[in-house]
């Protein structure tokens, strides 16, 4: 059987999935109470499943909304989930619930993004981090990825870059191996392929304090013990954030289900009450 063709029939399409999730067939039959012969002769194309069976395996195998689509065409059926632009009147109680968790975070930097990057939301505390990026990278649309690993950007400012590109592009790694996005794809090979600063640049000169909060006691040069720490120089000082991901809890639309919700949290003390001055 051709690549080809294991692309155009379910039964492939699904073993393939069942495979990344590293379940054997009959795990997977006792998930969705069938059994190993049918898991097997569905892979193999000697039994077309039902539709309702497409979407229980899907969902036991936890595969994205917008790739469960795609198995529900290939097997002969209709999309089940709706993709509805943001925009559309019957988004609004999502936008405006967006938008006020957003405002309630402020003023630590929070927005949302879509399955691309490109950003749909963000707060006042996100402008913060976006002080002397090039004016290109900040036209509509923009992308949170470029913004943050372009040369022009924020990369030059990242103190602890090797560290933080290294998990932003495998993240990505990892959704472009769940879902067959060529814009997503696209995307990784660009951010991936733009060459490092050659330092970073605004912070702290070597001597000096980081940021100096009562005592004049300098930022964490370290990570966090609990996370991964952005460390981003602004204006002489170091503000250190831990990031988190927020997604939407078994979503009916594909554009509900790309969404994600970043939220910077500060690192420490001193980052925490220097945004917090900022407010008043």
């Amino acid at each position: 059987m051709t690549t080809a063709a294991r692309d155009t029939e379910v039964g492939p399409l699904l073993r393939r999935w069942r495979e990344r999730r590293r379940i054997s067939q009959l795990e997977l039959a006792l998930r969705a109470d069938s059994s190993a012969r049918h898991i097997s002769f569905i892979e193999t194309g000697r039994s077309r499943p039902s539709e309702e069976m497409v979407l229980r395996l899907a969902e036991h195998l936890d595969v994205p909304v917008r790739e469960r689509n795609a198995l529900l065409v290939v097997a002969g059926y209709a999309p089940r989930y709706r993709e509805t632009p943001l925009e559309d009147p019957s988004m609004d109680a999502l936008r405006e619930g967006m938008e006020r968790l957003l405002q309630g975070y402020d003023p630590f930097p929070a927005l949302v993004v879509d399955g691309t990057y490109t950003v749909v939301a963000a707060n006042r505390g996100s402008s913060l981090l976006l002080a002397g990026v090039a004016g290109h990278l900040l036209a509509p649309p923009l992308n949170a990825m470029r913004i943050t690993l372009h040369p022009e950007g924020l990369a030059p400012r990242i103190l602890n870059l090797p560290e933080w590109r290294a998990d932003l592009l495998a993240q990505m790694e990892r959704q472009i191996a769940l879902a067959r996005s060529p814009r997503l794809r696209a995307l990784y090979e660009e951010v991936a392929a733009y060459p490092p600063p050659e330092r970073a640049a605004g912070g702290p000169r070597p001597g000096e304090r980081g940021m100096g909060g009562p005592g004049g006691r300098p930022a964490q040069d370290g990570p966090a013990p609990f996370a991964l720490t952005l460390r981003i120089a602004h204006e002489g000082r170091v503000l250190s954030f831990v990031a988190s991901i927020t997604t939407f809890n078994t979503p009916m639309d594909v554009t509900v289900a790309e969404l994600a919700i970043e939220t910077f949290l500060p690192a420490d003390r001193e980052t925490g009450e220097y945004l917090r001055s900022l407010s008043l």
